[in-house]
Order: structure tokens, then sequence, then C-alpha cells
């Protein structure tokens, strides 16, 4: 086990990416933007991490920020995926759940998820472009669940957009706090925020 892996289950976000040496370098870029931002961190620390030679990185990846890019577009698409894999006719159930899967991967993931949402200034024009329609996938997720609770007449929100984006920020805020040992478990944390955003929405 490396020192990157020490930080989340690594299979279950980088399970798609191959050959290993490559899963490796990201799983190793993960962990070192994650503790010293991406700007602090040279190749040398990544490749260090990953117990692989500097020349190394770049056989995988053109760049840094190449690194950077893959973790991105990968976490949110993981992200979406999450949003968008439950399902249901009950839209206070569907929401809960949702709420729930998200803020547990939030803080399950947290190392990824930190780089995800806070490292974005760092990608380049087309880089962002490509995760910008991401996060615009993911905030129409959750929207349309708020907009059906509305239809429905169990959700009681004068402003949609604006308690979507109160949900998604309550979600994303996991990753910066959360530390394993903590009081709460990911799931006990998915199960508190579903609650919350609930009551939030006036259910």
């Amino acid at each position: 086990m490396t020192a990157a892996d020490e930080f989340e289950p690594p299979e279950l976000t980088w399970r798609d990416v191959t050959p290993a040496a490559a899963r490796r370098m990201l799983i190793a870029a993960a962990a070192a933007f994650a503790g010293r931002g991406y700007h602090a961190t040279t190749t040398r620390d990544i490749a260090a991490r990953a117990g692989m030679s500097p020349a190394a990185v770049y056989i995988h990846y053109r760049s840094k920020e190449e690194l950077l890019f893959q973790i991105s577009r990968i976490g949110h698409a993981i992200s979406l995926e999450v949003l968008t894999s439950v399902d249901g006719p009950d839209p206070v159930a569907r929401l809960a759940a949702a709420v729930s899967a998200f803020a547990s991967w939030h803080a399950e993931h947290h190392t990824t998820a930190r780089v995800v949402q806070y490292e974005l200034s760092a990608l380049t024009p087309p880089h962002l472009a490509e995760v910008v329609e991401l996060r615009r996938q993911i905030e129409a997720a959750v929207r349309g669940m708020i907009e059906d609770g509305v239809a429905a007449g169990v959700f009681d929100v004068p402003d949609v957009r604006g308690a979507t984006l109160a949900v998604l920020s309550l979600c994303i805020d996991v990753a910066r706090w959360y530390r394993p040992g903590g009081r709460r478990t990911p799931a006990e944390i998915g199960s508190l925020y579903a609650d919350l955003v609930l009551r939030m929405l006036g259910n």
C-alpha cells in the first residue's frame, strides 16, 4: 500500500483507469494535491508518492495539469453517477437518498472530492469547460428533484435555484472538513444531511 492509498478506497474512484501505473499516478496526485495544493505540488512529489520515477509521470500524462483534469473529470462524473442512480416515484424519498449518497461520497472520498471542488482554477480553459458541463449536470439533477417535490406539493421552496445551490454547497463542504475516525461515519453524515435538507425544504 502506498501513502496515497491510505486516504480513501481508491479502487472505487479509479476502477476504470488503466493501466495500473496510470491509476497509481492518479491516486498519488489526488493525495498530493489534497495535502499540499496543486501549485505547491511537483511531478517529483507525485512520482515519489506513487513509488515511481519522475519521468514515469509523462509516460501516462502530458503534464501535472493533465493529472488534475483527469482527477476532476472522473470525480465529477462519479459524483454525478451517485446522484442520478437514485430513482423512485416519491420525490421526498428520492431527494433524501440522493443527498445521503452525495454527502456520504464527499466524506468517504474526501481526498479526491477536495481536489475536485477546490482546484478548478488551475485547469486550462478547455479542461475547465468540460468539468463545468459536468457540474451543470449535477446542479440540474438536484434542481430537478427539488422541482418534482414542489410540483407534488411536498416541498415549500420559493427559490428553487437558491435551494439547489444550498443543498449542493452543504454536501460539497463535507470534503473540506471531514477526517476519518471522527464522530460520524460517512453513512451517518449522509443520513444527517438528508434530514437537514428535507427540513430546509419544508418537508
